[in-house]
């Protein structure tokens, strides 16, 4: 089987998934949320354009996650699934000069709806349903966001480390460890932020809790910046091995 066939095989199988994910976690959900899940909806859609490219990897990171970790902790999974789709949707639209790709909008949209739905039912115990010992350890709510963001880490970072590694030849094992290496520190900010948001919104409200963009925006330019740095030094390192090799 060719490297074609196998990635589209892998995308069929992520569709599956996400489909039975997303309708068993949607039978559980009962409360809507109404204005607020409008307004992470529109905060996820618009920084999910805000990407930063992975130095050495071929993948982006987008700035979004931390209000898509709020939807899963602070809303029903109905909602955060809806959430998911359309700024992931934006997320991958193609700008004017690029042509429209629908295996990959059908990959990143089943991807990311599977590790939203799986975050969302272990936040909320659904997925810890009959080992009971297990559900009142995570009753916690920190251990039940820490559980969430692994969830979530894990749900998008193995499958496309999966997918590139399938489509470029590659071992997925050092592939999705670097991956991991570069962005587990942002899912752990991510789940901070999130933290910060339930907690505000508890107390004085979530419009005053979703004040957090400027926030967002100040950690893309940093990392945009940190990971062009990287990327330099790599290429200057690339560089004098050439020049010492042709010596």
């Amino acid at each position: 089987m060719n490297h074609t066939r196998r990635v589209q095989t892998f995308i069929g199988a992520a569709m599956l998934l996400a489909a039975s994910t997303a309708a068993y976690a949607i039978s559980l959900s009962h409360t809507l949320h109404g204005y607020f899940a409008l307004a992470v909806l529109a905060l996820a859609a618009a920084t999910s354009r805000m990407k930063v490219k992975l130095p050495g990897i071929n993948g982006n990171m987008s700035v979004n996650l931390p209000f898509l970790l709020t939807a899963v902790v602070n809303l029903s999974a109905a909602e955060a699934i809806l959430i998911t789709c359309v700024s992931t949707a934006v997320q991958c639209w193609p700008r004017k000069s690029a042509k429209f790709n629908s295996q990959q909008m059908a990959f990143n949209i089943s991807m990311m709806t599977f590790a939203t739905c799986s975050a969302s039912l272990m936040f909320h115990g659904e997925a810890l349903h009959g080992w009971a010992w297990m559900s009142l350890a995570w009753k916690s709510t920190p251990l039940s966001l820490a559980l969430a963001t692994l969830t979530l880490f894990l749900g998008q970072t193995v499958p496309v480390a999966a997918i590139i590694a399938l489509s470029e030849g590659k071992a997925v094992g050092p592939l999705w460890g670097s991956m991991a290496q570069l962005s587990f520190p942002y899912y752990v900010l991510s789940a901070g932020i999130s933290s910060m948001v339930e907690t505000v919104s508890a107390h004085m409200g979530w419009q005053l809790a979703l004040a957090v963009f400027p926030v967002m925006y100040a950690i893309h330019r940093s990392y945009r910046l940190y990971f062009a740095k990287t990327a330099g030094t790599q290429r200057a390192d690339v560089l004098v091995r050439a020049a010492r090799a042709g010596a």
